[in-house]
């Protein structure tokens, strides 16, 4: 094994079973505190994965995570033995994040990352209703939804899946544009996008019809723009076994039914 990958931190979920799996694995292996460490294991599911995927983000430190959570599409199986075997053996995905840049009705700007999707949700009982520019062209003048997300390969399996957006291969230099429940145009099913585009989300009727944005765990509300693009200085590392890989796991949700 190299050097590199020899100092595992164990980082747990809240709850009983994360942390009971983190504790024996500290008895059995040792465990550093997560910033002297040179992997991050983490013990929990997909929200854990992506906790920890922001927190190490652009500081080249991988993240082997082990399921211990209800999902678990970001995870592998949980085992407690040949744990340095695994990690030595996996295989390292390199992500990039999208960077959201949220304008709310008062002209306040605000910025984050988001590793799945930026997704654009009506606040209220009434639809949104939102123009769309790609590289500051206008293509879609008006949409009537519930709401759009942006997302990347790593998250065309989340959100973007159950609104019925496309899955992307995890090296796919694409973006899924997904409406969630369009009304107008009723039959736009959204769009497969280069991934270096700026994708610019403009609010109709915004004290009418308010929107919000979030970038993963971030909100933002009454928001009247939001541009979104990926963030080419920034990434993160994601680890799995070679027999369970990323590239497998789309395959299989593709053809599952």
């Amino acid at each position: 094994m190299t050097r590199s990958l020899e100092r595992m931190a164990f980082v747990a979920a809240e709850t009983a079973e994360a942390r009971t799996a983190a504790q024996t694995l500290t008895d059995r292996y040792g465990s550093y505190e997560p910033d002297d460490a040179d992997v991050i294991v983490a013990l929990g599911g997909d929200g854990l994965m992506l906790s920890c995927l922001h927190r190490f983000m652009s500081t080249g430190k991988p993240t082997f995570g082990m399921n211990r959570g209800s999902v678990g599409f970001l995870m592998n199986d949980f085992a407690l033995d040949r744990l340095h075997e695994r990690i030595a053996a996996a295989e390292m995905t390199t992500i990039r994040p999208l960077h959201m840049r949220a304008t709310n009705v008062r002209d306040e700007v605000f910025e984050a990352r988001a590793i799945n999707e930026v997704s654009i949700l009506r606040q209220t009982y009434q639809a949104a209703k939102l123009a769309i520019h790609i590289d500051e062209r206008p293509r879609l003048r008006e949409l009537i939804c519930d709401g759009i997300l942006v997302a990347t390969p790593a998250g065309s399996t989340a959100y973007n899946l159950s609104a019925h957006g496309p899955i992307l291969p995890i090296n796919a230099q694409l973006l899924a544009l997904t409406p969630i429940s369009a009304f107008r145009p009723r039959r736009w099913r959204g769009a497969l996008l280069p991934a270096h585009v700026t994708v610019t989300i403009e609010a109709l009727e915004q004290n009418k019809r308010p929107i919000a944005a979030a970038a993963d765990h971030v909100e933002i509300r009454q928001v009247a723009r939001v541009e979104v693009r990926e963030d080419r200085d920034a990434s993160c590392v994601i680890m799995f076994d070679p027999d369970h890989s990323w590239d497998e796991r789309i395959l299989a949700e593709q053809f599952m039914y």
